[in-house]
């Protein structure tokens, strides 16, 4: 297959060697990298590609989306903070009816982290005792904060925990109220990628924590979205291809 990375910083190199070493092809589109083959997404540079990956900038996402889509191109859409704009992409999906799959991370591990997360967060439901609050840490040159983990993690918490109903992001300044959930965010050094959540009782703390060695869980997903979108139409999440992917593991 012939992918198009969108972005080619150090996730977009990531993915290229890690695609060419699948047996892929790879062309690089980026406005800024001086060793990209293209600076723009066009018919030209989109011959014969299979499927953009787009790890770009979030103020980039939606018009290299809609650039992509009316060239009939397949997007993995793995740039985050884009997520008010998800109406305009939907349309944009429904009228050229290309296939699009996004993700805040298209780690794998992260995605089974989510669902391990979401079953604790169920049981934790029953025990007041407990309060929750989660923590993410990243790199010094990460565009967003929180991350799109940090906010999906959040997101399900709320979803399952009763007694958490708002969200307070970045600095406590203040005492909590019981339904604040808080997740905190801090930037340092070159971190890929950490995310805890903590359940905690006056007697005990239980956590639950996802590390990221390096960029390769995050290439390796986004490779296998890329290959899973090819041929298909319509709009899609990681979540779709994480049941097919638990699915042939269950055979």
């Amino acid at each position: 297959m012939k992918f198009a990375l969108v972005g080619y910083g150090k996730m977009g190199r990531q993915i290229a060697a890690l695609a060419l070493g699948r047996g892929h092809t790879v062309v690089s589109i980026d406005p800024v990298a001086v060793d990209s083959e293209f600076k723009e997404i066009s018919a030209t540079a989109l011959n014969g590609v299979d499927a953009c990956i787009d790890f770009s900038h979030p103020s980039q996402a939606v018009s290299n989306l809609t650039l992509a889509a009316e060239l009939g191109c397949n997007v993995v859409m793995g740039t985050t903070a884009w997520y008010q704009n998800m109406d305009e992409v939907r349309k944009i999906v429904a009228k050229t009816q290309i296939g699009f799959i996004y993700a805040t991370n298209f780690s794998i591990g992260v995605n089974l982290f989510y669902r391990i997360v979401e079953a604790s967060a169920k049981l934790m439901d029953g025990f007041e005792e407990f309060d929750v609050a989660g923590f993410e840490l990243h790199h010094r040159k990460k565009a967003d904060s929180p991350s799109g983990t940090a906010r999906t993690l959040s997101e399900i918490l709320l979803a399952n925990i009763q007694r958490k109903q708002t969200l307070l992001y970045g600095i406590a300044d203040h005492p909590l109220e019981p339904q604040q959930l808080h997740f905190a965010s801090a930037r340092c050094g070159h971190i890929p990628g950490t995310h805890e959540v903590i359940f905690d009782s006056e007697a005990d703390t239980i956590s639950l924590k996802h590390t990221a060695r390096n960029r390769q869980g995050f290439a390796s997903g986004a490779i296998t979205a890329a290959e899973w979108i090819v041929g298909k139409s319509g709009f899609f999440t990681i979540n779709h291809l994480l049941e097919e992917l638990i699915s042939n593991k269950r055979k």
